[in-house]
């Protein structure tokens, strides 16, 4: 499962982006996170999908569009953030093999995927949102509610 963490790391990256700066009452824009993230737009976009078609982002169309959490952040484990970007994966891995790879590096390989599972499965994108206040990072201001008559 976690083999190839770079794309899972990004959709961790991705929920925490959208838990600090959104929530689930405001929306945050994909050129927004890109830019945080210094990525180009069009690389997230096919993992903001993914998130989206699961549940754990809402995407919001119109003016003031953009993606939402699906979910209240203390229901999101990061493990399914794992296994979600994880299942679209589509990139062939080419390795190593053998009868030391087979029988040896495969097996402790699980072990450890294992392992980094369970503890990915006890944090919540709302563990992450606390370090982040924790380390000294300001979230956004709400915009105050205007009314127009």
């Amino acid at each position: 499962m976690i083999v190839r963490r770079d794309r899972g790391m990004l959709a961790v990256l991705i929920m925490l982006d959208v838990a600090f700066h959104a929530g689930r009452t405001s929306t945050v824009s994909a050129a927004d996170i890109a830019e945080r993230a210094g990525l180009a737009r069009r690389g997230i976009e096919p993992l903001l999908q993914t998130l989206s078609r699961s549940g754990l982002l809402e995407s919001i169309r119109g003016p003031r569009g953009g993606y939402r959490l699906g979910r209240p952040r203390r229901d999101i484990h990061l493990d399914e953030v794992m296994r979600t970007a994880l299942s679209d994966d589509t990139v062939a891995e080419d390795g190593p093999n053998g009868d030391l790879q087979d029988k040896v590096v495969d097996p402790l390989w699980g072990e450890l995927d294992h392992g980094f599972a369970a503890q990915l499965h006890g944090l919540t994108v709302d563990d992450l949102v606390k370090r982040a206040e924790a380390a000294g990072l300001a979230r956004p201001l709400a915009e105050p509610i205007t009314f127009s008559i």
